[in-house]
């Protein structure tokens, strides 16, 4: 069976290039990048061509990147390095909202449990923060922002250089998770004005494992980790050579294909929309009228359980998933859709799409296909949405 994946959001395949510029150091150059002699000084100068390229996807200097294990602990340490270092003199106060990705929402849970307060500013039906609702909310304590740049399940994008001129103004730590907005949409850290900013290997065709933190040069925090002297004593440890140069390349790419590769991904995105609208009634799209990454929509399709679909739809060779990778399984609906103001069921009811630089227009032509038969023989099987049109 020839199968179709449709979830790049949850992770992307290790793209070619890559793979190839990372043998060699598993092999015949796996040195220590720590250590003083020729072979590892030659897997430092590789480590240092990386923070090189990341730095530049981003436009910050290369000795502003701190390479990590992946988002999570980018988040994290963006968090609590701020926090900790703003000491306990008064308890420190976060800004953050309900539609972050549970990386930093359980995060900053953690933090309260340490005697930090935290605000969750609420998002529109669109998924959208109004940047005036940041200013109201900065207190005396207030020590940091943290605000995705794009929503891992629905695509939308928030509008952090709004966010950043008040937070520079107000004299304020601004963090942004943009794992997922990293290499599909414009950036550069000075522009969006943030302090921090987290991204991760395996959502930029790099392998998991591997991440990057960009930390402001005049940014204060503490490290988490403590070790050697590694990576300016931010990050200590031996330094993942072959993952650190995956994700510098990863990001040479990003660069280098960007314009040609959105303009696919949204074309593509937007066929894919437009013809499941068409063929199958009571569907909607998710904060469709949004600003959105190219590559990422959300569906909801009524009187049909998400999880089944997506069961239905994985049996006939197409992976999708119905929200975060990192909540696959979980009992509750996704807190996202929640906090745009879908009722549990219809949060239950809908399903992520997200397409990649291998996806092909075949691709969406077979989606087209699958969907709206696996969706149909759902509602077969439901008599309240058959009882319902009879009715109409």
């Amino acid at each position: 069976m020839n199968r179709v994946y449709l979830d790049y959001n949850a992770t992307t395949p290790v793209h070619p290039e890559v793979l190839d510029a990372m043998l060699p150091y598993f092999s015949t150059d796996f040195a220590n990048a720590s250590s003083i002699h020729t072979p590892g000084q030659r897997a430092r100068a590789a480590v240092e061509t990386a923070r090189e390229q990341v730095a530049s996807l981003i436009g910050a200097k290369p000795q502003e990147i701190v390479f990590t294990s992946g988002g999570t602990e980018s988040n994290n340490h963006a968090i609590f390095g701020v926090v900790n270092f703003a000491g306990h003199a008064q308890p420190p106060h976060i800004i953050t909202t309900t539609l972050e990705h549970e990386a930093v929402l359980n995060a900053c849970q953690a933090a309260e449990k340490r005697g930090a307060a935290v605000t969750y500013l609420p998002v529109n039906r669109e998924g959208l923060l109004d940047a005036a609702s940041v200013d109201s909310a900065i207190r005396p304590e207030t020590v940091l922002i943290t605000i995705m740049h794009a929503n891992n399940e629905l695509g939308t994008i928030q509008p952090l250089e709004k966010i950043g001129r008040i937070r520079r103004e107000r004299k304020v730590y601004f963090h942004t998770d943009a794992v997922q907005s990293a290499g599909k949409f414009p950036m550069d850290v000075n522009a969006l004005n943030v302090d921090l900013l987290s991204l991760s290997g395996h959502k930029l065709y790099a392998p998991k494992g591997i991440g990057a933190l960009y930390v402001r040069t005049e940014t204060r925090i503490n490290q988490l980790l403590y070790g050697g002297h590694h990576q300016r004593g931010f990050r200590p440890g031996t330094e993942n050579v072959s993952g650190i140069v995956g994700l510098g390349k990863a990001a040479e790419i990003a660069q280098r294909d960007f314009a040609i590769k959105t303009k696919q991904l949204a074309n593509l995105r937007d066929k894919f929309e437009k013809g499941l609208l068409s063929r199958i009634p009571e569907i909607r799209v998710n904060a469709g009228n949004a600003p959105r990454i190219p590559n990422t929509t959300n569906i909801f399709f009524a009187a049909v359980d998400g999880e089944a679909l997506v069961i239905a739809l994985d049996l006939k060779g197409l992976a999708c998933s119905v929200g975060a990778a990192c909540s696959s399984g979980a009992v509750e609906p996704s807190h996202v859709l929640t906090a745009i103001g879908l009722t549990r069921e219809e949060a239950k009811s809908s399903l992520r799409f997200s397409l990649g630089h291998f996806t092909t227009e075949t691709e969406i032509d077979f989606a087209l296909e699958a969907i709206p038969a696996a969706v149909a023989q759902l509602r077969a099987l439901s008599p309240t949405y058959q009882r319902a049109a009879a009715h109409d």
